[in-house]
C-alpha cells in the first residue's frame, strides 16, 4: 500500500529556500496538487501543473507513473496541508507548520502523532508492506532543524540545482538560539523535537509508522526528508529501523549527506536508478542535471513498481507520455 502524506510549513515562504514552486504565492498549495496529479494526473486544488521554478514538472508525474503502470493502491493522508486535495482523503487535523525562527513549528505534533497512530492500525494494518510518501515544500530545512536537534551531523538536499546550505545553516542557528538548544539535545525527545523544529508531515509519518505491526515491512519514500522521520522513529523505537527509498538524483548530490546520515542513522536504502537523458523533454531531461531531484514518493514508487514486476524503463516511458500530455 502506497500513502502520500500532504503537509505544508511557513517555511517554504522564506525567499530563495522551496525549489518546490515557480510561483511563491501557489508553493504552499503544491502538496494537494500533487496528490491530485497521483490520482488523476493533473491538479484540481489549483489552476496549474506544479512545476518549479525554471519550469520542470513535480516528481509526482514519475510517482503517477509508477501507479498507472503497477496499479498501486493509493491513500492520500492530510496533515497540516494549507488546502485540502481534491480526492478522497484521510483527515489527521493538525494546522500546517510554523517557522521554527519565531514560534513552535508543530504545536499539535503530539495530537497528529496520535491520531496518525491510530489511523495506520484502522487502514494498514493487515498489510505487509506499507511504503509511506511526503509532499511537503520546504520540508528539507525543517529536516536539517530536526536532524541537528537529534545530534546528526550532515546537510540535507534541495530541490534546486544550487543547495542554498548558508541560509539553512542561518535557519538552523535562529531556530536553535530561540528553543535555547545546541546541536543534540533533544536527541532523547524526539516529540519536543518535531514540536519545536519539524513540521506536520514528520508528526504524521512517525505516528503511522509507529502504529504498524513491527511485523509489517515500512518503506520511507524520499530523501533527505524521510531520513529525518527514521532518526525520530529510531530514537522512539530503535527496534523499527524502515528501508529508506529516494532516486540517485538525491543520492549523488554532492551539496547533501544522503548516505552518510544513513549510515549514521543506521538505516538501509534503496536508489531509483531514473534516467531521463534520453527524454524529448527538457523538463524530464534536467532531471540529469540536479534538477527537482525527488518528491512525493518517487523513488520509493519505483520501487514499489519493480516488486511488483514493472521495469524502471517502463515508468521513465510512461512519466514521458504523461508529460507529453501534460504539455500538450
Amino acid at each position: 500500500m502506497f500513502l502520500l502524506f500532504i503537509s505544508g510549513t511557513e517555511l517554504s515562504k522564506i525567499p530563495g529556500l522551496s525549489a518546490a514552486g515557480a510561483n511563491a504565492e501557489v508553493l504552499p498549495l503544491t502538496a494537494p496538487a500533487d496528490a491530485d496529479v497521483i490520482r488523476y494526473g493533473f491538479p484540481k486544488a489549483i489552476d496549474c501543473f506544479p512545476m518549479d521554478p525554471e519550469g520542470h514538472p513535480t516528481p509526482a508525474i514519475i510517482t503517477r507513473a509508477a501507479i498507472e503502470e503497477a496499479d498501486i493502491p493509493v491513500c492520500v493522508i492530510r496533515a497540516g496541508s494549507y488546502l485540502p486535495p481534491s480526492p478522497p482523503y484521510v483527515e489527521l487535523g493538525g494546522s500546517f507548520g510554523r517557522d521554527a525562527r519565531v514560534c513552535p513549528a508543530v504545536e499539535d505534533a503530539k495530537q497528529i502523532f496520535e491520531h496518525a497512530r491510530m489511523a495506520a492500525w484502522n487502514i494498514a494494518s493487515t498489510h505487509k508492506h506499507v511504503m509511506l510518501a511526503e509532499s511537503i515544500p520546504g520540508g528539507t530545512t525543517s529536516a536539517l532543524l530536526v536532524l541537528r536537534a537529534l545530534g546528526y551531523s550532515g546537510m540535507v538536499s534541495s530541490g534546486g540545482v544550487s543547495n542554498p546550505i548558508d541560509l539553512k545553516e542561518e535557519i538552523w542557528a535562529a531556530a536553535a538560539s530561540r528553543v535555547g538548544i545546541k546541536f543534540g539535545e533533544l536527541k532523547n525527545d524526539p516529540l519536543r523535537a518535531i514540536e519545536e523544529m519539524g513540521d506536520p508531515m514528520q508528526a504524521a509519518v512517525l505516528g503511522f509508522a509507529m502504529g504498524l505491526p513491527k511485523k509489517t515491512e515500512v518503506t520511507l519514500a524520499g530523501g533527505t526528508q524521510m531520513l529525518a522521520v527514521a532518526a525520530l522513529l529510531k530514537s522512539l523505537d530503535d527496534s523499527r529501523r524502515p528501508v529508506v527509498a529516494t532516486t540517485k538524483y538525491v543520492a549523488r548530490d554532492a551539496s547533501s549527506s544522503f548516505s552518510d546520515l544513513a549510515s549514521k542513522i543506521g538505516v538501509d536504502t534503496y536508489v531509483a536508478p531514473l534516467d531521463f537523458s534520453g527524454s524529448p523533454h527538457k523538463g524530464l531531461a534536467d532531471y540529469e542535471k540536479g534538477y527537482v531531484k525527488e518528491g512525493v514518493g518517487a523513488g520509493g514508487s519505483v520501487l514499489y513498481a519493480e516488486r511488483m514486476g514493472v521495469s524502471v524503463e517502463r515508468v521513465v516511458s510512461r512519466t514521458n507520455a504523461i508529460y507529453s500530455r501534460i504539455i500538450g
